[in-house]
């Protein structure tokens, strides 16, 4: 056992929540002594990952301060919160920026809600990018701070849940906040050898302030080390308050805990490692990984055909819409820092050098500009509809890349072009970004290690709706490949 603490530091490693609140449950640890043991965690190791941001102090002393409910699945489990996106009334929220660095969130948002209605105790903050607009999850809001893989110190976790997925892959906390706008939750469970599940669009609940129609990229979600622990989460995470969505989906048909304790049937699985209109080919170790797990799925039964990704949709057209959409959330931005007390024409000095960029070059569309992406988006996500026609789930990479440097290509500090750098972005994310564009679900799953040591992840796109079969294909997976789920990084608080 650590000293004063209630576990060693291996049995800590090896617990995921649903094990942690099973002890709970049982009387044999409180949820006091696991805030001990993941703020003990914390300091063991992140100095080195630079991925939390702060404990909260009073959730320490009193891990019912927030009120989480001691009925909950999941009661007394230590999280993190991304620092952005849904918020916890009272707590901070910098966002990754400068010009939002003093914020405070004045209502507890309903994803929120929801972690604490499932049991879970938010214990502090976890780094991201600035206004999540990168997978490079480095910032400059108090100096330069680099968050950075567990697995290798000098790459990136991915972003932007990039300090959750650091936190979680070392075995601080067992459960991270994320949030997918083009990848954020299935790109950093990639890089980190995790399990990151995007739902559908409308499945899980907005913050209060925006819905789907304001904002059709994003959803919350988490990243975990098992796919038990996905399916625990989300079976308080999709509860959705009244008028709380644009889209109305209704309850999942069962639980996803139910759902993942049987295999599925015999799925037709349609394999794409293509170009998905990217000029560049995808890296070779990553495409090769790929299809040794579509053998690992025909070896379950499965039948797994390779599709021509021309056929998918006209990419053209997706990336035409996506990028749009991506620059052009930028647009408002002089209303936010008008409304912090900040003129427009100070915003370079609040902002990063990308970020600045991508505000410029939002100018420059208008509203025939608008209704031309809705109309695209309409376009594609019909087209992608079309293939799930054909085969029940989409098997692809998460990224096009392998893991890249921290602070490198993919950083909102760098100072070049910002056509130059939002298409090296599109390139490494084709595989994440259409899901966003389309609402469909998709969950990115370990499969192994690289040629250095470093996780691959590769995605199941599922169709609209189909979170649980998404879950049940995951878990089929990890039962069959458990060496590809339960590899610990060399940095983690079970290895020193």
């Amino acid at each position: 056992m650590a000293q004063g603490l209630a576990m060693g530091w291996g049995e800590w490693g090896r617990h995921d929540a649903v094990a942690l609140a099973g002890l709970v449950r049982k009387g044999e640890v409180s949820p006091k002594a696991l805030m001990a043991q993941a703020a003990a965690a914390s300091g063991r190791v992140n100095e080195r990952i630079a991925a939390v941001l702060e404990i909260f102090a009073d959730v320490l002393a009193n891990p019912d301060a927030d009120g989480p409910s001691r009925e909950g699945g999941l009661y007394g489990v230590p999280m993190l919160l991304k620092d952005m996106g849904s918020g916890l009334k009272g707590r901070r929220q910098q966002a990754g920026s400068k010009l939002t660095r003093d914020f405070v969130v004045t209502r507890t948002d309903p994803t929120i809600e929801n972690f604490l209605a499932g049991g879970l105790v938010p214990l502090g903050r976890a780094t991201c990018p600035e206004f999540g607009k990168t997978f490079d999850t480095a910032t400059d809001v108090d100096g330069l701070r680099v968050t950075r893989n567990p697995w290798n110190l000098a790459r990136t976790p991915g972003g932007s849940s990039g300090g959750s997925a650091a936190a979680v892959a070392a075995g601080v906390v067992p459960v991270g906040m994320s949030g997918d706008g083009g990848g954020s939750t299935r790109i950093p469970a990639a890089f980190c050898g995790l399990v990151g599940l995007k739902a559908s669009r409308g499945r899980v609940p907005r913050g209060w302030g925006q819905n789907e129609y304001m904002n059709r990229f994003s959803a919350d979600g988490v990243v975990t080390r098992t796919v038990r622990d996905t399916a625990a989460v989300y079976e308080t995470l999709v509860r959705m308050p009244k008028g709380g969505s644009f889209i109305r989906m209704g309850a999942p048909a069962e639980p996803f805990m139910a759902a993942i304790g049987r295999d599925p049937r015999r799925l037709r699985i349609g394999l794409s490692t293509g170009s998905w209109g990217r000029g560049v080919p995808t890296d070779p170790e990553v495409a090769a990984r790929v299809r040794e797990v579509g053998r690992a799925m025909e070896a379950l039964g499965h039948i797994v055909e390779e599709v021509d990704d021309r056929t998918i949709c006209d990419w053209e057209v997706m990336w035409r819409c996506y990028i749009q959409n991506w620059i052009g959330g930028t647009a408002t931005l002089d209303d936010k820092a008008r409304s912090l007390g900040i003129e427009p024409q100070e915003l370079a000095s609040y902002v990063t050098p990308m970020e600045y960029r991508h505000y410029l070059a939002a100018q420059r569309y208008d509203v025939r500009d608008v209704y031309r992406m809705m109309a695209d988006n309409n376009t594609v996500t019909r087209q992608f509809g079309e293939v799930f026609e054909t085969y029940d789930l989409l098997l692809t990479p998460t990224l096009a890349v392998r893991v890249p440097e921290a602070n490198g290509p993919y950083s909102l500090l760098r100072d070049e072009e910002l056509d130059v750098w939002v298409g090296r972005l599109a390139d490494a994310c084709r595989y994440t970004m259409p899901g966003n564009e389309t609402g469909l679900p998709g969950i990115s799953v370990p499969a192994g290690l690289d040629r250095d040591g470093l996780p691959i992840g590769v995605q199941f796109y599922g169709a609209w709706g189909e979170e649980a079969l998404l879950m049940q294909v995951a878990a089929q997976l990890e039962r069959a490949q458990p060496g590809w789920f339960d590899q610990v990084p060399p940095v983690s608080v079970a290895v020193g």
